[in-house]
């Protein structure tokens, strides 16, 4: 119930002065967002590659209101890149890109945030790795959409997300299974109205099942977005029936998130990808963590008050 109250409270500039200002939040932050420069997580991405684990890179950061800023959100993610390269980790990190932070919402949003994002795709392909084009709410969907097939034109591997909550996902998988895509399926993060998107849980669980089979039937590369044991379960079971090997999907989960079942996933052979973000604008991420998870929450709500 305190889903839709957190997710207003990411739009709020007011909240965010006061999130942002207490002395227990930093600690709390960290466990979601390890680093805030490119020096600070290449530790973090040395050490999960040690344990089996593979990683997808989220420089957070989402409310662009001029070009300017949308061209250095991509010069932060060619920099990350050039990292990358240096490490020889090029095959073990692949970036995540909300195509809001490379200018969607400006004015002539479609062509700005495609004209952004194509250098970082291309830097990508060009030390063996690959990029994924995030979701957000669902009125940013169809362009979404129509950049990542125009940029699977000359790079095939670039991937996207689709979320189990909205109505339309389930054609969306349909069309995206059959053209041997990369494709992340998670259940949902925004708040949508029930115009366009389930509002009950045990709605969204069934319309996830029921795209996983969409997708595992088919012949794209399905990422399962999930923490959820009874999720990754029958993802395996659906994985099995499809005749899929542990080569063919992977399972991705949030860094600080069930660090235990990343390592046991890839101890028992699966593809196992930790979504890592970093920078400094890291408001917006942590309250949407917030928001998908009561756990999450009480693990906030019990650092204030043992602090205090």
């Amino acid at each position: 119930m305190l889903g839709p109250v957190i997710l207003a409270a990411s739009r709020s500039d007011r909240m965010r002065r006061l999130i942002s200002a207490a002395p227990v939040t930093k600690p709390v932050v960290d466990r979601f967002i390890p680093g805030e420069t490119v020096d600070e997580i290449v530790p973090i991405i040395e050490d999960l590659a040690a344990k089996g684990l593979e990683v997808t890179m989220d420089v957070v950061g989402e409310d662009i209101t001029t070009p300017e800023q949308a061209a250095a959100a991509r010069d932060a993610y060619l920099a990350l890149i050039g990292h990358l390269e240096e490490l020889g980790l090029g095959t073990k990190a692949e970036m995540s890109v909300k195509l809001s932070m490379f200018g969607q919402a400006l004015e002539g949003g479609h062509e700005l945030a495609l004209a952004n994002v194509r250098p970082v795709v291309e830097a990508a392909a060009a030390i063996g790795t690959t990029v994924t084009l995030d979701a957000e709410d669902h009125t940013t969907l169809d362009s979404m959409f129509a950049i990542h097939e125009e940029l699977r034109k000359d790079f095939p591997g670039t991937g996207c997300v689709i979320q189990a909550y909205l109505f339309r996902t389930e054609a969306d998988a349909r069309r995206l299974a059959a053209s041997g895509s990369r494709v992340r399926i998670v259940k949902g993060a925004y708040k949508e109205p029930a115009s366009v998107a389930y509002q009950n849980k045990h709605e969204i669980d069934k319309a996830y099942v029921r795209i996983l089979k969409t997708l595992m039937e088919g012949e794209g590369y399905p990422m399962i977005g999930s923490h959820d044991p009874r999720i990754i379960a029958i993802a395996q079971d659906i994985a099995r029936r499809a005749g899929r090997k542990l080569d063919e999907y992977e399972f991705q989960m949030l860094y600080g998130i069930r660090s235990e079942e990343h390592v046991r996933l890839a101890a028992e052979g699966h593809r196992m990808r930790v979504y890592t973000a970093y920078g400094t604008d890291w408001y917006g991420y942590f309250m949407r963590r917030l928001a998908e998870k009561p756990a999450n929450l009480r693990f906030f709500a019990r650092s204030i008050l043992t602090k205090s």
